[in-house]
């Protein structure tokens, strides 16, 4: 099998010559896959990006610092004008009793959408499968996706019943990658897509780009396979065009979206109160932010730079700039907006962005140590140092073309623990399940349930349970029944075989009413 010489001029013209250095030691097969490979490479592209990343990496490869980017962004960065930003803890509750109604009717009319991101693997927690199925190890053995169906199940009912329908549809948008694509959809198949209608959840996944050497070079994971990862969540863009799910939205009369990432273990989908707020602000585009632990968290913030707005990384600011507090109060950070990933976005200002401006977001650069074929033909399964590069969009890179810019300010312990990593101090399923289980006692608290007082040292340190299906609450609502209440660890609240009453299941048999009827009990699995 020759190659053709169509093929031969098109690497030629690329610089990429180099694809073709094992084809005589390639069978048939082989061969065709190399092909597959080589066709499907935008090659200009890959220049254009390599082009416009260029400079940066060869100024870091050559041990240089730029001591002048930081400080220049540390000239012109300013924080969010108070007339775009709000904050939960700040709001009236007769403002946030707005936000929500507002939010829900939006709900109510399939107005909102939700659209997850889950392109990334479970590498770094030890596991060979989308992050999404991951099992933190609570009592109910809920996934992530499970938790986040539910979550979407109930603000459905609780927009119908706010508003006396029985259509409200949250569609959930799921943009998943070449390595979690298959996957993925198998396991919402497998679980008969945790009780939503399969029609309501759009898989759609984003594109790759093949990674680099240092010079530019595309390498080989092996003499007849390119190299290829996925070109990052801001890869959204590209694919929000190019499979049809602009179109989708459309024709489904969605105008407001919700993005989120697949870690976050508390994340509010299609947060009613964040959609009010947005809505009330006339947002075209929006982010949830927490306050940062301290000044030098490795998180980004969101702040002004110039006449636009955009996220600057922990590394890009100077320490003292991080230390800023504001004049007016000693206690607060003047650049405190920290980003987690968790944004709204106006159809109509997708549409824009994906039309006249994706071409415009820059790539970012994620030094690897990549699995390739070396310089001697030898493939290196684990490179001792790095050898390649990774190229990334972001998704908040389309920050600095919204027109009317907002940020909604929540707290940390209600609606921010990723899962990161697989040990550790930080972001692990331990710290998810402990903050889960935390926000639960939280709520039965706030319910005007009675809990022994030393209830969270019993959690975080004696592994005590405390559950609460999203079945039953999406944010501490609908758990007033349980006001006086005695109770005691583990406890477990689910809803099952979608029957109004949750089914309670506690360490001891005690007659819970709500007014009415009583409640069903469940004590050591037997039903009371």
């Amino acid at each position: 099998m020759e190659i053709d010489s169509a093929v031969r001029q098109r690497l030629t013209n690329a610089n990429q010559i180099h694809l073709l250095a094992y084809w005589s030691e390639l069978n048939d097969e082989q061969r065709q896959i190399l092909l597959r490979d080589i066709n499907e490479v935008d090659f200009e592209r890959v220049n254009q990006a390599y082009d416009a990343i260029k400079q940066e990496l060869l100024t870091e490869t050559n041990g240089q610092t730029k001591t002048e980017t930081p400080q220049v962004i540390d000239d012109i960065m300013e924080p969010i004008p108070d007339h775009m930003a709000g904050s939960i803890n700040e709001a009236s509750k007769e403002q946030l009793d707005t936000y929500r109604q507002q939010g829900l009717k939006a709900v109510s009319e399939s107005n909102v959408c939700v659209l997850l991101l889950a392109g990334g693997q479970g590498t770094r927690l030890g596991v060979d499968y989308p992050k999404g199925m991951f099992d933190v190890d609570l009592p109910s053995k809920k996934s992530l996706y499970q938790i986040q169906a539910e979550r979407i199940r109930r603000l459905e009912q609780l927009a119908n019943e706010q508003y006396n329908t029985h259509n409200a549809t949250i569609t959930w948008f799921i943009l998943t990658s070449e390595h979690t694509q298959e996957q993925t959809e198998k396991y919402f198949r497998s679980h008969n897509c945790f009780g939503l209608k399969r029609e309501n959840i759009i898989f759609f996944e984003q594109h790759t780009l093949p990674a680099l050497d240092l010079q530019g070079k595309i390498l080989l994971e092996e003499k007849y396979k390119l190299t290829k990862a996925a070109d990052g969540n801001g890869g959204l863009y590209r694919a929000l065009k190019t499979r049809g799910v602009l179109d989708e939205m459309k024709k489904r009369h969605i105008k407001y979206v919700h993005v989120y990432g697949v870690d976050n273990i508390l994340v509010r989908l299609a947060d009613p109160i964040f959609i009010g707020f947005c809505l009330e602000k006339n947002a075209d585009c929006a982010a949830k932010v927490v306050k940062k632990t301290i000044p030098t968290e490795a998180v980004g913030v969101i702040c002004k730079v110039g006449e636009r707005f955009q996220v600057v990384e922990y590394s890009e600011i100077l320490e003292q700039t991080a230390h800023r507090k504001k004049p007016d109060n000693s206690d607060e950070l003047v650049f405190n907006a920290g980003n987690i990933c968790n944004h709204f976005f106006t159809v109509d200002f997708l549409q824009d962005v994906c039309q006249k401006h994706e071409n415009e977001l820059r790539y970012h650069i994620a030094k690897k140590k990549i699995p390739a074929i070396d310089n001697n033909g030898v493939h290196v399964s684990k490179p001792t140092q790095i050898n390649g590069i990774k190229l990334e969009k972001f998704v908040f890179d389309v920050f600095p073309f919204s027109k009317t810019f907002a940020v909604w300010e929540v707290c940390r312990e209600d609606e921010f623990s990723p899962l990161k990593n697989s040990s550790g101090a930080k972001d692990t399923a331990i710290t998810c399940r402990r903050d889960l289980m935390l926000q639960h006692v939280r709520w039965l608290q706030q319910s005007g349930a009675h809990l022994p007082s030393d209830i969270e040292k019993h959690i975080e340190t004696v592994g005590k349970t405390c559950e609460i299906s999203p079945l039953v609450s999406y944010a501490g609502e609908n758990l007033e029944y349980l006001k006086g209440q005695k109770l005691e660890l583990p406890i477990s609240i689910d809803k099952k075989n979608d029957k109004q009453e949750p089914d309670i299941d506690l360490p001891k048999k005690i007659t819970l009413t709500n007014g009415i009827k009583p409640i069903s009990i469940q004590t050591n699995g037997i039903h009371h």
